[in-house]
């Protein structure tokens, strides 16, 4: 199953979509793979309902903090040149964190499309999925934040 990763890959290209998911993640806590998954069911007809927005949001919770943010605090801490630590090497070991930050995060977004697959189907729009799913999560986003990414998408 990657029809969501697969399309999260295409959307994430896409002009201004990558800098409004890393400000709804940085600064409103916001979970990017979570809102791409609400974005996803809307645009492929599988309009969400709320109990599985609710156990979207549940995985999302747990999966998150144990294992994509501490591996993502890892990749920006290798960023920065290190004293004592030959920047080739310090990079390369960057690279094998993003490439387990990644497996972490497709490993949910796996899981999450597992989910909406054995939802029933729905229609909402994009801006719709997206004011849905964040009035799930804690902190929401604020509105014009989401305006910005559905724009996008």
């Amino acid at each position: 199953m990657t029809l969501f990763w697969d399309w999260a890959l295409s959307a994430y290209a896409k002009p201004g979509v990558a800098q409004a998911c890393l400000d709804l993640q940085d600064d409103h806590g916001q979970c990017t793979p979570y809102l791409l998954w609400a974005t996803w069911a809307a645009q492929s007809g599988r309009g969400l309902d709320e109990a599985t927005l609710v156990k979207g949001a549940d995985l999302a919770r747990r999966w998150e903090p144990a294992f994509i943010t501490p591996v993502r605090a890892a990749r920006r801490a290798l960023k920065p040149a290190f004293d004592g630590v030959a920047d080739d090497l310090r990079e390369a070991l960057r690279d094998q964190v993003k490439a387990v930050e990644l497996a972490a995060e497709k490993t949910l977004m796996q899981s999450l499309e597992a989910l909406a697959l054995d939802a029933p189907a729905g229609f909402v729009s994009v801006q719709q999925a997206l004011e849905q799913a964040t009035a799930l999560w804690t902190p929401s986003a604020p509105q014009n934040s989401l305006v910005a990414l559905s724009q996008h998408l």
